[in-house]
């Protein structure tokens, strides 16, 4: 199989200048966290319980299901920084989201009434909110996002370590909020590129791996580290290294890894052809080639996945084809929330890959 690589020089931007807005934007926001006025009644009132009782309680709720009483005691009852538990069953928790979604219901005309928005929520009979909504509805004691995924990145290549850190930056942020996130490496140039610093060469995709992983294992999330998620395009030169980067023990613990798959690598895996990498991946004159068999990626793909239950497949044309938000304008980015349909399948699966 045959390589060539063509030279260009590479600029990165300034650290400082990529940091700055978002540094500011996260400053702001742990600012107005602190402002934010807890009623000194309410938390005087309010009765404090211990985690036996919550368990206990929660689990005559469960009609005695031990582990989903757990689970919701240390995952979503109301608690501070200190421990302190506010709520004993899910009940308490629905009757906070109800009255912090009527307050809001209520500025606008015809409000729906917070009795019946907690019917709806009671015994999750009608609605089951995601972890990050029963968590931060109505939470005066913790600084908690309502959504529970996030996909971040850059626009365009960004290939320096100003925008590596940045997307970084962004990455812990989220988490500590308790966002899990995903995104893509695709924009990082193969390892032995070369590289306009002292250490002449690329290391490539997996040492940045490794770093995102550590990033998610250092986020501490009450008990429960960061959810990550990382891809790949196969059209990478670097896809074969991110396929096998977990396979070594210890390695890349804290991130779950897929790999974009696209219609034209499937021809080439069933035709028996040689399959073209390229650095970057969608540019017409790339500065990197690298032809490849694909039916051996392949079944590396396939004998991983069964090892090691890694990596995952997004079948990104199928995805991009098929899947409601085929709508945005970038889907480069867009590895959330996913309608994939295997090649060989009749039906479609919405999962959440975080």
């Amino acid at each position: 199989m045959g390589e060539s690589f063509v030279h260009e020089p590479s600029v990165a931007p300034n650290e400082q200048d990529i940091l700055k807005t978002e540094d500011k934007k996260m400053n702001m926001e742990e600012q107005s966290a602190v402002k934010r006025e807890v009623s000194s009644e309410s938390v005087k009132t309010r009765p404090i319980y211990s985690h036996d009782e919550a368990v206990k309680a929660s689990r005559d709720y469960f009609n005695g299901d031990d582990l989903a009483a757990k689970v919701w005691t240390s995952k979503y009852a109301l608690k501070d920084s200190f421990g302190n538990l506010y709520e004993k069953t899910p009940d308490d928790m629905h009757r906070r989201l109800a009255s912090e979604i009527y307050r809001i219901e209520k500025k606008y005309p015809k409000p729906i009434s917070e009795k019946a928005i907690y019917e709806t929520l009671k015994n999750f009979r009608y609605i089951i909110p995601q972890g990050g909504p029963m968590t931060g509805i109505g939470n005066d004691y913790q600084i908690a996002s309502l959504s529970n995924c996030f996909v971040i990145g850059n626009k365009g290549d960004s290939d320096s370590y100003g925008g590596i850190m940045k997307i970084d930056q962004e990455q812990v942020q989220l988490m500590k909020r308790r966002g899990g996130v995903g995104h893509d490496l695709s924009h990082i140039r193969p390892k032995g590129t070369p590289v306009l610093n002292s250490a002449l060469t690329s290391t490539g995709v997996v040492p940045f791996m490794e770093r995102y992983s550590n990033s998610t294992r250092e986020v501490a999330q009450d008990g429960r580290r960061g959810a990550l998620m990382l891809s790949i395009s196969i059209k990478h030169p670097d896809s074969e290294s991110f396929i096998d980067a977990k396979l070594e023990a210890g390695k890349v613990t804290g991130a779950n890894v897929s790999v974009k798959i696209t219609d034209e690598f499937m021809n080439s895996v069933m035709e028996g052809t040689p399959y073209r990498q390229q650095y970057p991946v969608n540019a017409s004159e790339p500065k990197y080639t690298k032809e490849i068999d694909a039916r051996k990626l392949w079944n590396k793909i396939v004998h991983n996945a069964w090892k090691s239950a890694e990596p995952g497949m997004l079948f990104w044309d199928t995805i991009k084809r098929e899947s409601v938000p085929d709508c945005y304008a970038d889907m480069r980015q867009y590895q959330q929330t996913l309608a994939v349909r295997s090649p060989s399948a009749h039906t479609t699966a919405v999962v959440c890959w975080l």
